[in-house]
This record gives structure tokens, sequence and C-alpha cells, in this order.
């Protein structure tokens, strides 16, 4: 209903904000000036001992200087007696004694004849109970004793029995005359397409009450007893109280149990949010049978920010699941999401906690993943990406499932998170056995000339992959330009293993946030380390971090190094292999061609004798030229000294 202009304005001058809000807080009045209306408390929203949470009763606002909580009287309500709007405003207009604005005759009208069918609704909950307890409903109650609710549970959650006769409740309620157009109108009876009597929609089936979030009765559920049924469960149709899209089963109660901290889990249906919640898990609804539509996902999230999906470990459930990411994407906002708790193969909540008990639940729900994490095990999970064009494939897939999010900052974060993903699935396979002897394979005068030498060849390759990484982390803008080459570099080192697959996930799109990747994922041990060695210490890129010329140079220079390298192992890896290759005139060859490269690689500086020593800048100079020009400079300040 909409509120006539200064309703809400009166409504906020007759209340105190302090006296609102002091129902749920303890004042610190040493801090605050009751006078001046200045409160402060500690706050209600988040736990903590300090009074951070201010209240202005001059403006009618609140703010919590912790975790940023703010607004008037009225969200205040909302917040901590998780409620909506409009019911925020009849709580405050019963305190402050101010009657709700009458509405427009025909919407009260039509609000008299929705309290007409919810009495309606209530008459047959009764009816129902009382069949539950006859002899006709024995049955009824011996099934629900199996699954697990004795007699009290029955009654805490009404369930009754509408048995088996065509009739029964409509004869009952007719009998207490209610009006046939509201047992029609409320779902009960169906008109008969013959002209007799209408008959009953629900027979000889388990009822469930089905509450809105006030409490009203406003449908039913009903689970047949006859296994040759054709539906097994059967819900009210829709009337002027029910909305099938619109409700959730056990909502009010979910709600309240949900604001004293518990996780909401939606679960699938009436039996699971009943055992959960006799299980402890009080904050549990149901779709009704459906997949969740729109409303109700926003339902959910004015309860709960991050609802848990708890589905069945089977096809259909997960499926379910799929379908409620596929409508959650396009509204996400920050902090607002689903996570999902996938139940056992075969079994579904109320499955689980008779097989297990509570605790079995809670370890599931505990490992609850993230939508963002289900979203790729629906992309990948039993797929082959062997080929670019499966790969290029998953990423489209994805990318069309990212660009449905609104949210520019929360699309951001899946891009990342999904690209992260990616780079798992798809980096390259190292061999496990770089630096060490192949299995089976003993060294022969072929490979290395000496154990010494290989040493030496070892001790050149790691450094250079430190240089390598020393060079990307100084100067990060360049590693977009050496992204392929960088994902083979094959690192022995597990520290340089580790660097190489962050710099490759992190700093090809976001190169400005390496340092913090590396120092929250790897800590600050691998970098101190790798920066400790004298080789790395000296280099010019690390001295001139920010130079993208040197640091281009540098890396060409040294991947070429480390690539001839690997290909000559490679080689010489297949050729001790097989020995007979060996007299191979094409196997000959390319072991010409690999140590040819290796040497063409390495030749600028083999070629160069001269000795070279490290100046202030970082810059190798050569020896015997800086000599010489020391040489010159003495013999011209020796000239002036002379003059």
């Amino acid at each position: 209903m909409s509120l006539p202009p200064g309703f809400l304005d009166e409504l906020r001058t007759r209340l105190s904000l302090s006296d609102v809000v002091g129902r749920k807080v303890i004042w610190d009045m040493r801090k605050s000036n009751q006078g001046k209306g200045d409160m402060w408390a500690p706050c209600p929203f988040h736990h903590e001992k300090t009074a951070s949470f201010h209240v202005d009763d001059r403006k009618g606002y609140y703010y919590c200087f912790g975790c940023h909580a703010k607004g008037d009287a009225l969200s205040f309500v909302q917040e901590t007696e998780n409620v909506g709007f409009m019911e925020a405003v009849e709580i405050l207009a019963g305190e402050a004694g101010m009657p709700m604005p009458a509405r427009d005759p025909r919407a009260q009208q039509k609000a008299d004849r929705r309290t007409q069918l919810a009495d309606v609704m209530e008459q047959a909950v009764q009816a129902f109970r009382m069949h539950l307890q006859t002899g006709a409903g024995q049955a009824a109650r011996d099934y629900l004793v199996r699954r697990g609710l004795d007699a009290d549970a029955q009654a805490r959650w009404e369930i009754g029995f509408a048995p088996a006769g065509w009739q029964v409740l409509w004869d009952h309620l007719r009998g207490k005359n209610v009006p046939e157009d509201l047992i029609l109108g409320a779902g009960l009876a169906k008109p008969s397409q013959k002209g007799g009597k209408p008959y009953d929609t629900f027979r000889n089936r388990i009822m469930f009450p089905i509450r809105d979030a006030r409490g009203r009765a406003i449908a039913f559920g009903g689970r047949a007893m006859d296994p040759d049924d054709n539906a097994k469960y059967l819900n009210s149709p829709e009337t002027e109280l029910f909305d099938k899209g619109r409700s959730l089963y056990n909502h009010g109660p979910a709600r309240s149990a949900a604001g004293k901290g518990q996780p909401l889990i939606v679960a699938e249906g009436y039996m699971d949010v009943i055992a959960l919640a006799e299980a402890g898990f009080g904050a549990a609804v149901a779709p009704l049978g459906t997949a969740i539509t729109e409303h109700q996902l926003r339902m959910l999230w004015r309860v709960a920010p991050e609802p848990i999906i708890a589905l069945d470990g089977d096809t259909a459930g997960l499926r379910a699941a799929m379908r409620a990411i596929d409508l959650a994407l396009p509204l996400l906002e920050a902090g607002q999401s689903l996570r999902f708790a996938i139940m056992p193969e075969g079994q579904d909540p109320d499955d689980l906690i008779r097989a297990s008990g509570a605790g079995a639940v809670q370890k599931v729900l505990d490992g609850a993943i993230p939508m963002v994490q289900l979203l790729w095990r629906r992309e990948t999970e039993g797929r082959n990406f062997d080929s670019p064009e499966r790969k290029a494939a998953l990423e489209k897939a994805l990318g069309e499932k990212v660009a449905l999010i609104k949210d520019p900052s929360i699309r951001n974060h899946y891009e990342q998170e999904l690209k992260n993903l990616r780079w798992q699935l798809f980096r390259p396979q190292r061999s496990n056995w770089k630096g060490r002897a192949k299995p089976g394979i003993a060294p022969t005068s072929e490979t290395r000339n000496s154990a010494v030498a290989r040493a030496d060849e070892q001790m050149q390759t790691h450094l250079r992959e430190a240089v390598v990484l020393a060079s990307l982390i100084a100067t990060p803008q360049v590693i977009a330009e050496f992204e392929s080459r960088i994902e083979t570099l094959h690192c022995a080192d597990p520290d340089h293993a580790a660097l190489r697959d962050l710099i490759c996930r992190v700093g090809v799109d976001t190169p400005d946030a390496l340092g913090d990747a590396i120092l929250h994922e790897l800590g600050p041990a691998p970098l101190e380390t790798l920066q400790g060695l004298r080789h790395v210490a000296i280099s010019p890129c690390l001295r001139h971090p920010g130079d993208v010329d040197l640091a281009r140079q540098t890396l060409a220079e040294e991947l070429a190094k480390l690539e001839a390298r690997h290909g000559l192992d490679a080689e010489l890896s297949e050729a001790v292999t097989d020995p007979a290759a060996l007299e191979s005139e094409a196997v000959t060859w390319r072991l010409g061609q690999a140590a040819e490269a290796l040497t063409q690689a390495t030749r600028s500086r083999n070629e160069d004798t001269a000795e070279y020593e490290t100046g202030d800048n970082g810059a190798l100079i050569n020896r015997e030229e800086r000599d010489a020009l020391d040489t010159l400079l003495n013999k011209i300040s020796f000239a002036k000294s002379k003059r």
C-alpha cells in the first residue's frame, strides 16, 4: 500500500530514535550526552566491546564507526527485527499511537476477503490435524514416526491428514457455515465437471500447512500416501492468498532464526526443512517444489546476505543448482551471493540427518562452495580440453556467463577467479625429473663430461631463472610480452615454480597487483631468497626497477639461453633413452642444431673475454677501458697541477 504524504515524517517526529534503539543496546553513559540526544553504545550489528555505535536524536540517524551500519528508526527495526519496510512502519506506528492510514474501498474489500480466506485456511489446518489423530490417520502417523517425527514434532509443525473421501473437508467446512465461494477461493476444493458437489483438492495425503512471513496459513502441501499416486507431492493451487513463486515454506520461523545468527539454508522439500529445523538448523526454508524464482531469491537475500543452497546429491539436485546460478548472476551485489552445499550422492538433508546425525550436515554446510566454483564445475566437469578450439569454447561460455553480472566490481572478481582456475587447468605439464637423471638412465659421456660439469650447468640454470623472475617482478609491465615464454619456463626450484605460476596468473592482466599477490599467497620468504642471490642482487634490472627497455633486453637474452639449454637437454635425453637412435643421421643433426643454438645464445658473453666489474649504477664496465680512462684522467690532473 502507498502511504499518504507526511505520514512517515510525522511518525519519525513522534518517536525518539534513542528510545527505539535503546531496546537493543546498553548505552555507554560515560561517552553519551543524553541532554543533547548524543548517544553511544556497542554496535548491535557486530560483536564488539567498545562504544562505536552513535545515535544522533536530533538528526534521527545512527552510524557505526566499526561496521559502517547507518540509517533511521525504520531501517533499524527492519534490520534488528528482520522484517520488511511496511511491517516496520506498522510496528513503529503502533508504538507511536498512530493508526495506519485507511486504504481505498476496493483495496479494503480485497484485504477483507484475504482475511476471510486466511480464516478458512486456519479452519482447514485444524480439521486436517484432527483427522490425523483418527483411525483413518493411523497409516499417516506411522509413516511420520518412521521418518523421525514423533507426536510432539507433528504438533510443532501442525502436520495433518486429508482422508481419502471426496468431500470430507468440504462437508466439514460447510457444516461450520463457511461460504462455498470462500472454500473454492482458498483452493481447498474444486468444482465438479459433472454438475455435482465440489470435491476436495487433497485426498489421502499427509498435509503440511504453508504460512507466510506473518504466520498466516495461505496454502498446503500434501504428500500422497498411495505409492501409485501420479503426484507424490501436491501444492495448493494459486489463489488470492497464495503465489507459489513468491512464497517460502517456513519463511517466518526461518527469518527469526536467521536474525539470531543461524545460517539460512534452502532445501528442496518440506521434510528436508522439518528435519533440518528439528536437528537445530532453524533457519531452513524450501521453495515449494519449484525452481527458485527471482522473487524468492530476493526474499532470501532480505533474510540473509549469503543463503546456502542445500541440494540433493543427484543429477536433479545439481540441475537445480545450475538454474539458481543462472538466475542469480544478473542480481549479484557486493556482499550478496549464494553458497552451495551438495549432499552426498543419493541423499537429501533428511536422509543424511537420519543416517549420520546433525554433525554430518554441519560438515557439509561448512564445506559449502561459492557460486563461482560451481559455475566452473558446470562448464568443465567431465569435459576434455585437449585442443585450442575446446579451450576457446570454454572461455567463451564462461565469458558469456560473467557478462550477465551487472556489478562491475563483482564481474572483475569473477573474471580473475575464473582466470586463476583456467590457469590451473591449462598450465603446461612440466617434467618432474628436471635436474635429476631420468629413472633407469645412468649419466654417460655423451650427456655430461662429469658430475661437476652437470652441477655447474644446474647452478647456471638456477641463477638465470632467478634473474628472469626478479626482472619480471621488478618491471611487471613487460610480463604480457613474454607470457608464452614464461609459461614454458622449466623451474626445478619449487619457489621459482611458485613465483612463475603467480607471475603468469596475476601479472599479465594486473601487473600492479603482482607484489601484493606474491606476499599474500607465498609470503616474503621466496622473494627474499630470490633477491638475496648475488647474481640477482647485481642485476641491472633489480637496480633499475621499471626500466622497460632494460628489462626487455635482459629477459630476451636470459630466456634465449634457458630455452637453448632446455632444448639441448631434451634432445640428449631422447637420445639416451634410445641409444640406437644415435646412429640416425636425423638425431645427430638435431643434436648438432641444439648445441649450435646453445652456442649462439651464449656467444655474446663467451666471445667477450674482457673482464668486467659492476658500477655504482649496476651497469657492467669493461675493466681495461676503465683503467685506460683512469690513466687518462690522472695525466690530465697531473698536467693541470704543473701549470
